[in-house]
């Protein structure tokens, strides 16, 4: 039961940003900025193990891994605004965060940073 309840409540949050965006699409931005699904993640996390240390690692992992994923929000809009079908323009925006996230890898790795 308890999956299920954490299913449902993350899916009632998607269903929220979706529905709101379509009358009031920076409302549904503001909302879909919120790290709700960090907060909850961590909350799930927390209450399954008590693992400080993992929640920890959860929480740093999940900081260095937003900042790979900024730009697609910036490249999303300008692609669409330049004609692109949003089939096109969310696979380049994938491909842009994918790779993003492999150099940000690459980078903290350098640094001695392991996530």
């Amino acid at each position: 039961m308890y999956p299920a309840v954490k299913v449902l409540i993350s899916a009632v949050l998607i269903v929220l940003v979706s529905e709101v965006s379509k009358k009031f699409p920076t409302l549904g931005g503001l909302i879909a900025s919120l790290p709700l699904l960090s907060v909850l993640g961590m909350i799930w996390l927390y209450a399954d193990t008590r693992d400080t240390e993992l929640l920890a690692t959860h929480s740093l992992g999940t900081f260095w891994f937003v900042l790979p994923s900024l730009p697609m929000f910036l490249a999303m809009p300008w692609l669409l605004r330049k004609g692109l079908s949003f089939t096109v323009t969310l696979s380049l925006v994938c491909l842009l965060t994918v790779s993003l996230y492999v150099l940000m890898g690459m980078l903290l790795k350098r640094f001695g940073i392991v996530l």
